[in-house]
């Protein structure tokens, strides 16, 4: 049996929803972390990053009733999860959303095939009923 117009948009509209799904993040990833790195990598962010740990060093040496630890690195943590973590969050982006996505899509697919496949039975059911209570109706008048 041939797919119908409408199931066959419908295939069509699920998947290329799920590929904007599963591609769209990583690209607009890629697109800020290129903006961002230019900015997070100059002197003056390295100097900020230094200046925030030589203030937190200060306020660890103070006494109070919390105990602040000085970070270790020595580079800002948003240049280093874009610079070496950025291609790993991508990669679980694509493998996640493209697996959860791909069973939803096949699972809405799916519904909508079996539904368009019951029609035709339904129709005909619906049709051997009303030729029923005609005959049955006749029955009734005549009987």
């Amino acid at each position: 049996m041939a797919a119908s117009t409408p199931s066959r948009i419908l295939v069509g509209a699920v998947l290329t929803a799920w590929l904007a799904v599963v591609v769209g993040p990583p690209v607009g990833l890629y697109a800020w972390r290129g903006q961002r790195l230019a900015e997070v990598s100059t002197p003056e962010a390295r100097r900020q990053w230094e200046a925030f740990r030589e203030d937190v060093r200060r306020q660890a040496e103070q006494p109070g009733p919390v105990k602040r630890k000085v970070p270790k690195s020595v580079e800002p943590p948003e240049l280093v999860w874009l610079r070496d973590y950025a291609p790993l969050a991508a990669t679980a982006w694509v493998v996640l959303a493209g697996v959860l996505g791909g069973v939803l899509a096949a699972m809405v697919i799916g519904v909508a095939r079996s539904a368009a496949q019951q029609q035709p039975a339904r129709d005909r059911d619906h049709e051997e009923q009303h030729d029923g209570d005609g005959k049955h109706a006749d029955e009734r008048e005549h009987g």
